[in-house]
């Protein structure tokens, strides 16, 4: 491993110490204190920054990193970070590996992992741009060596909207990881291990598109006018240095006229002690372009009797030495700036101002040397303020204009613009009267931009998202979900209109609505995915759209129809696991601005909002299919049979799936027929399915002429065959409608009730097994039974007797009480009265099945229930 200084590298490398304090309550701008120590980068260091310098220049990036494994297990940490400010970027220090982001997926999966724009990072890492709500692309490459997985180099770049990352960056990118790993494997091979428990490093990329300054030494005889010239000089006016005249004269004839005195200036004012005097001209080279110098020169006195054969001129015969200094365009750029009546400044990739005209050094508050070269929010502390972060981030992520309004101090706005570049932002301030609204306020007003009234305000805000996220997990169909944002999102942002659309072929169609005037929307649904709207556009693009004012959004949109609210808009993607959902509108009564961590957390929202409408449609689409499994299954009409009559009714349960493995049947088996009632356990598709083949296979055994202990053993022995652990009860009954005598056998299943043709009504007493599916050599008792005629017998499921908190034998006594009471009534009547109480119990978790057989006589002919009749 070297020792000894570090080699010269070029790029800036400031490497904040472990001493520095920790980080603020915010994740905006945060500061390094002056006695925060600066180590030099050692090997380690040094590798890491050239690769991340490397790779930012070889993609055309102009932010870069590397991530290194820490001493955390399943802890990555930013190792070095390139182009962008370390203290911005202090939420993205850390980072694990099992955590949804490119990182993390890079480290694990070993394979590069490339974003083109911010529309491709939304669908596959929806989390990072929640946080980086911003257009940019990126790229990701695994650091390996030799069987060791070091971490992941990382770079920020433009997006290449609709164009997806081209072959020779993705190659070259793996190249400089490549090496990056050969070179770590060096380093850990020599007794250094690869790990990082520290700050980051924080490098700036050299500015390849700025060219060296240029500047020419001369010597003037001002007695003779002769002139030395060096070739810096000659280079910059153009001159052939061989054949340049050497003279005071041939530099005057390439200065513009106008400005030919100034030479002369320099000469009379230089002062007798040396004081260099300066004066800018513009020069006219040989090729003729032009190009704005400094001359400076200060004088210099011969010794007595050192004039040799100089001559003695009009100003005498002393000698000027001094430089010519070419200033490129910026100089000039800045006499312009300083006319605008307009503030403007520009910040470097590091967030330093690098330039600030007149008027934004009064707007700013300093003068140009208090405010150049320090970090725009530690030199201006009302712009060093929470809200502010996310605007700071963006404008160095992102190639969009942004725009906020700032409060300098009570009653004092100025308007705030960013123009991004490449290696940094443009900015534009413009002093302003107090707006209508608080900008980037996430309470009410005059609570402050991006701050809460009080700690109860920021409680309040909180606890909705989370109320939201919870109540969210507990919705099952979409219309739940939807009442559930309706419930819990709105209030949380002061909202008063929401419309949430579902995507279907292409096309979007409103699934709710609230707030909007009656039929306004009606226009937008179905609209398709080429419509230039946002609610579509917010889906197409992966990116949430936010208008503080309906005048905003009729700029953006002209002609989209609006309503007579003059609020302000959120439209949200709900996009879940990279899959569009639909697009989610949020409506304001008032116009208001979105503070950055208020559109971070409705953007994180809208994708609990997305997953949890998928899983609606999931169920949605398993419930139909379960139903009409269901439906199919269930006999569709019961047989019309002499002295028997059979009523049967089926309620599916209200929480989960509305289907289950409840089932009836009614089978003629010569002259007898079999009375069946089962319960499979469970809900859902699985439970239907099972249904249907052990009804099927009851029904197979009971037409096969098998007596009743046999149809039960036998479906028995199936159903372990079929699903091992699964459990199903079953009451068999065979009766014999010209008689009445049955035999009955039992698997688990509740007891009958049997009621008498004078309304006496009892729970029969029968023997049973075990429930279906625990023991094939299981065996089933049979028990004999009359029912007479006028008798009733009921069998039904678990479902009508169980209530939460009740005993089980109060709810067969209930029905009971029901059943006796149900003299004077058909038997249709009688299981609709059985069955009312249930319906109108809101949480029913159980299904219900009921099977009423009534035995008449052939001279029964109202063939109506006996007994007392109901009060």
């Amino acid at each position: 491993m070297r020792r000894g200084p570090p080699r010269a590298h070029p790029f800036l490398v400031t490497w904040y110490g472990a001493a520095r304090p920790g980080p603020s309550r915010h994740s905006g701008p945060q500061h390094r204190t002056s006695d925060s120590p600066v180590h030099s980068p050692d090997e380690l260091g040094l590798a890491l920054a050239e690769a991340a310098v490397e790779a930012t220049g070889a993609v055309g990036g102009y932010a870069g990193g590397v991530y290194l494994r820490s001493e955390t297990q399943g802890l990555l940490r930013l190792a070095v970070l390139v182009g962008l400010p370390g203290e911005l970027m202090h939420p993205w220090w850390r980072m694990h590996v099992n955590r949804p982001f490119p990182v993390a997926e890079a480290f694990r999966s070993g394979r590069s992992i490339h974003l083109a724009d911010a529309e491709e990072a939304m669908r596959r890492f929806p989390q990072l741009m929640a946080g980086l709500p911003f257009p940019f692309g990126s790229m990701y490459a695994p650091v390996t060596g030799g069987r060791e997985r070091y971490g992941v180099l990382a770079v920020l770049r433009p997006a290449t909207t609709g164009q997806p990352v081209g072959e020779p960056d993705r190659r070259r990118l793996d190249q400089v990881a490549e090496r990056l790993g050969t070179a770590l494997a060096g380093i850990d091979s020599a007794g250094t291990p690869i790990r990082w428990s520290d700050e980051p490093i924080v490098a700036r990329a050299p500015d390849t598109t700025r060219r060296t300054a240029r500047i020419g030494r001369f010597e003037w005889d001002l007695g003779s006018g002769a002139l030395i010239a060096d070739d810096g000089l000659c280079d910059i006016i153009g001159a052939d240095p061989e054949h340049f005249p050497r003279t005071i004269e041939a530099l005057a004839a390439a200065v513009a006229p106008e400005d030919v005195y100034q030479l002369w200036a320099v000469a009379h004012e230089a002062g007798p002690d040396g004081t260099p005097v300066s004066r800018r001209l513009r020069l006219r080279r040989a090729d003729g372009t032009t190009c704005l110098v400094e001359f400076t020169g200060r004088t210099v006195h011969e010794p007595p009797g050192g004039a040799g054969e100089r001559g003695t001129g009009p100003l005498g015969g002393s000698r000027l030495t001094g430089l010519l200094v070419e200033l490129g365009p910026g100089a000039a750029g800045g006499e312009a700036g300083d006319r605008l009546p307009e503030g403007l400044f520009s910040l470097d990739r590091a967030g330093r101002i690098a330039y600030v005209n007149r008027s934004a050094r009064k707007l700013l508050g300093g003068t140009g040397d208090e405010l150049a070269g320090r970090v725009l929010w530690e030199a201006v502390p009302w712009l060093d303020r929470p809200a502010y972060g996310d605007y700071y981030r963006a404008a160095l992520l992102s190639d969009e204009p942004l725009q906020f309004q700032a409060r300098r101090s009570e009653g004092d706005w100025v308007s705030v613009t960013f123009y991004p570049g490449h290696h940094g932002a443009t900015c534009r301030l413009s002093a302003l009267e107090r707006p209508a609204y608080e900008p980037g306020s996430m309470s009410r007003p005059g609570a402050g931009i991006g701050q809460f009234a009080s700690p109860a305000d920021r409680a309040s805000a909180l606890y909705r998202p989370v109320a939201l996220a919870i109540a969210l997990t507990e919705a099952v169909t979409a219309r739940q979900v939807s009442a559930v944002v309706t419930e819990e999102l709105l209030p949380a942002f002061g909202g008063r209109q929401l419309a949430i659309y579902i995507l279907h072929e292409q096309h979007l169609y409103l699934a709710w609505e609230t707030g909007f005037p009656t039929g306004f929307l009606e226009p937008f649904d179905g609209v398709g995915l080429d419509a230039r709207l946002p609610g579509v556009e917010t889906l197409t693009t992966g990116r949430p759209i936010f208008f503080e004012s309906m005048e905003q959004l009729a700029g953006a949109y002209p002609g989209i129809p609006l309503d007579a609210s003059i609020g302000a808009r959120a439209f949200l993607p709900l996009i879940a696991s990279g899959r569009p959902v639909g697009s989610c509108i949020l409506g304001f009564d008032q116009p208001r601005g979105f503070a950055p961590e208020e559109r971070t957390v409705l953007t994180a929202l809208a994708g609990l909002i997305a997953q949890a409408l998928a899983r609606a449609q999931r169920y949605d689409t398993e419930a139909a299919l379960a139903r009409g499994l269901q439906d199919a299954l269930l006999p569709r009409r019961l047989p019309a049979l002499e002295n028997v009559e059979t009523v049967a009714r089926y309620l599916p349960g209200t929480q989960g799936m509305d289907v289950g493995g409840d089932w009836y049947d009614v089978i003629e088996t010569g002259s007898r027929i079999a009375l069946v009632i089962g319960d499979v356990q469970g809900h859902g598709v699985s439970a239907a399915a099972t249904m249907g083949q052990l009804r099927s296979a009851v029904r197979a055994f009971a037409l096969a002429g098998r007596e009743p202990d046999e149809v039960i053993k036998g479906t028995n022995r199936l159903l372990i065959d079929l699903d091992p652990g699964q459990f199903a009860t079953c009451c068999y009954v065979r009766l014999d409608p010209a008689t009445g005598a049955a035999q009955a056998v039992r698997a688990g299943h509740p007891q009958p009730l049997l009621r008498r043709p004078d309304g006496t009504t009892e729970t029969l007493d029968l023997p049973g097994g075990v429930v279906l599916g625990v023991d094939s050599d299981e065996t089933y008792p049979v028990s004999e039974l009359t029912v007479e005629p006028g008798a009733v017998l009921a069998l039904f499921t678990d479902g009508l007797i169980e209530r939460p908190g009740a005993d089980m034998d109060e709810g067969v006594e209930r029905l009971r009480t029901t059943l006796a009471q149900a003299g004077g009534t058909t038997i249709a009547d009688a299981a609709d009265r059985l069955i009312r109480e249930a319906r109108q119990v809101v949480d029913r978790p159980d299904d219900i099945a009921l099977l009423l057989t009534a035995h008449w006589s052939s001279t029964d002919t109202e063939r109506t229930l006996g007994g007392p009749p109901r009060d």
